[in-house]
């Protein structure tokens, strides 16, 4: 039935300019906008949209991974952007926050400025 469908993802935000301004300077994506919904351009012509929510609350869990041939050269630039990594129970990070766990990907989490959980990882 929708094998064909462009299907897209979507998340809220509290501050619409604060999250344009974070994923176009910090993460160097390729932002639009269009009556305050920003649209995430994404590699694969596929995009995302970020919409503002007043009553906005943080997602519990990743609604962004970002895939990278290189996590911990990725978090060390994100750093440098002033991301802070997050740390979950259950996870063990090494000092950077880079998770390697054996059969899974390196994953390092951190947050947009909503508070929304966004990954890096390496398969």
């Amino acid at each position: 039935m929708f094998a064909n469908s462009r299907a897209f993802s979507s998340f809220s935000v509290d501050d619409v300019p604060r999250a344009r301004e974070f994923y176009r300077q910090t993460l160097g994506l390729r932002v639009s906008e269009d009556q305050e919904v920003l649209r995430l351009h994404l590699a694969g012509d596929r995009d995302v949209l970020v919409y503002p929510k007043e009553n906005h609350t943080p997602a519990s869990f990743t609604v962004l991974n970002f895939p990278v041939d290189d996590v911990e050269g990725a978090v060390d630039e994100l750093v440098r952007r002033g991301v802070r990594m997050e740390r979950y129970e259950g996870f063990p990070a090494d000092d950077k926050g880079i998770v390697r766990v054996e059969g899974g990907p390196t994953i390092a989490w951190f947050t947009d400025p909503a508070g929304n959980v966004l990954s890096v990882l390496q398969e």
